[in-house]
């Protein structure tokens, strides 16, 4: 993709068709603050540029009927989103569709170099396959803080060996197209936002609980990073005073007492302590224990399993009361691995939320579970590098 829009109002007029698909120039003209002659122009030279095409005539409003447009059908964007344990790696088109979609188990602590390579190699499937000829952007998530306007992450607490370490600018190179890098709990949000459950919403907060916990914060429809990226960091709110000692080097974090490998670590001391057999079966049956034993052991009925679901729920219903009570959302979208503890997760935080934050902020909160699951990330990191390129250069 070489061309970009020249302009502010070329600039909408992508982003309209990219949300809204292929529509006419009647249409556009309705949202848009634009005379029907500067319409025309700014359409002709998009259709110029390739970026747009014809796209069959349009609904007749009387008169003449016109054609629809819609953006270039060739165009494909990349979008990767690297957890903790696994990768996510999908082909979009313009419009943000998923054409393929791979995921495989993979250790972020392998460090860049390695996992970089597992990145390339499944881009390399997707191309293969015949999906794309080439890129024409891709977009980039990391399971930690990220300096946003450079593309490198920060001190990341679960992912040793990434400070620092230029990501935007080494896959760019190898990829050979631009390339934009954010938080990955950020591109859960842009991906629920764009197509998941919170299309219709401009303010809310999306909590992700995985090996980690973090929050994306949207407001006025757009991502808040804070000043330096790191906007969101919840899961290093301290959850309780002197409490375990957290890879951030504090104690008491949130994620030290509630996430993935916290729910993990509390499954194996109960089933020590002989406070559950559905955990001790299983573990004999894996060799281990995972936040997934813990969900079917509460599936199964197992109370040692839901009570240890339903504090690490209260413990993040409260600091998300927090959150509530600053910011005053419009929803709470609850993603991540750990979701597939469900609706007893989901029960615990709602109750602590309603019942610590004022009723002016909760009177019409839903909180909720995301929509899209694993392809949340990855339509968000497809719409990070779309944004970017459709925006005057």
């Amino acid at each position: 993709m070489t061309a970009r829009p020249a302009n502010a109002h070329q600039a909408r007029l992508l982003k309209l068709l990219r949300d809204g698909g292929a529509n006419s120039r009647a249409q556009l003209g309705d949202q848009v603050d634009l005379s029907r002659s500067k319409l025309a122009v700014e359409v002709d030279r998009l259709l110029e540029t390739g970026l747009i095409v014809a796209d069959g005539l349009a609904a007749s409003r009387g008169g003449r009927r016109s054609h629809n447009i819609r953006l270039a059908p060739n165009l494909r964007f990349l979008g990767v989103d690297i957890g903790a344990t696994s990768v996510d790696v999908a082909v979009t088109n313009a419009e943000l569709e998923i054409l393929g979609h791979l995921n495989q188990p993979m250790d972020v602590r392998e460090g860049p170099v390695a996992v970089f390579e597992q990145v390339l190699s499944m881009a390399a499937k997707l191309r293969a396959s015949g999906l794309a000829e080439g890129f024409d952007g891709a977009g980039i998530g990391v399971p930690g803080p990220v300096r946003f306007p450079e593309g490198v992450p920060v001190a990341p607490p679960i992912m040793p060996g990434w400070d620092g370490f230029p990501v935007r600018e080494a896959l760019s190179q190898e990829l050979g197209c631009p390339v934009m890098v954010d938080n990955d709990v950020n591109l859960m949000a842009m991906g629920e936002m764009h197509a998941g459950v919170a299309r219709s919403v401009g303010d809310f907060l999306c909590v992700k609980i995985g090996t980690g916990i973090g929050c994306g914060i949207v407001a006025g429809g757009e991502v808040h990073r804070g000043v330096t990226g790191s906007a969101g960091d919840i899961g290093h709110i301290q959850a309780v005073p002197d409490g375990r000692p957290c890879a951030c080097g504090n104690r008491g974090c949130l994620e030290a007492h509630f996430s993935g490998a916290a729910l993990a670590r509390d499954a194996v001391e109960a089933v020590e302590q002989g406070r559950s057999e559905e955990l001790a079966a299983r573990r004999t049956a894996n060799g281990g224990l995972t936040a997934a034993d813990v969900a079917a052991a509460a599936a199964a009925g197992d109370p040692t399993a839901l009570d240890l679901i339903r504090e690490g729920g209260n413990r993040t219903g409260q600091v998300i009361a927090g959150l509530v009570s600053f910011f005053n959302p419009g929803l709470v979208v609850i993603g991540g691995g750990v979701t597939g503890l469900g609706h007893t997760l989901l029960a615990a935080i709602r109750t602590q939320v309603y019942r610590q934050s004022l009723p002016l902020a909760t009177g019409n909160l839903p909180i909720v579970l995301g929509e899209l699951g694993p392809t949340a990330g990855v339509i968000g990191a497809a719409r990070l590098i779309s944004d970017h390129l459709f925006s005057p250069a």
